[in-house]
């Protein structure tokens, strides 16, 4: 399956869906509007070009949009993206730069062994 690249603007709509399911277009407008201050024509377009690329389905009536991509299909792609793009493909060299950028709290570093071993 080959991944779908979206733009931050994308993801705006995508966040939308994913945090309230099926949403139609009008709504989705509505909240970005608040939100962002994007005007309908904006979210119209994007919503489409979302479309078109196979990241959301249009359902009638009253062009119901349904997200065909989960988020955690979009953060694997974009943090392999990441790590291919800036760390040379080394999850090392990304979990390095990650820890020597902030101190960690206790059960945060608990956790991170938690998910090592679990890999192991």
């Amino acid at each position: 399956m080959s991944v779908i690249k979206l733009f931050d603007s994308e993801l705006k709509i995508m966040e939308v869906l994913w945090q309230n399911g099926d949403s139609t277009a009008k709504s989705i407008a509505e909240r970005l509007a608040k939100e962002v201050g994007w005007n309908k024509n904006t979210t119209y377009t994007l919503i489409k070009r979302c479309i078109k690329k196979g990241a959301i389905e249009r359902i009638e009536p009253n062009f119901v949009c349904h997200a065909l991509i989960s988020k955690e299909t979009v953060q694997e792609a974009e943090t392999n993206e990441l790590i291919n793009k800036i760390y040379d493909g080394s999850v090392d060299k990304l979990f390095a730069a990650l820890l020597g950028s902030r101190r960690l709290s206790a059960d945060e570093i608990k956790r991170l062994k938690q998910l090592v071993d679990e890999l192991e």
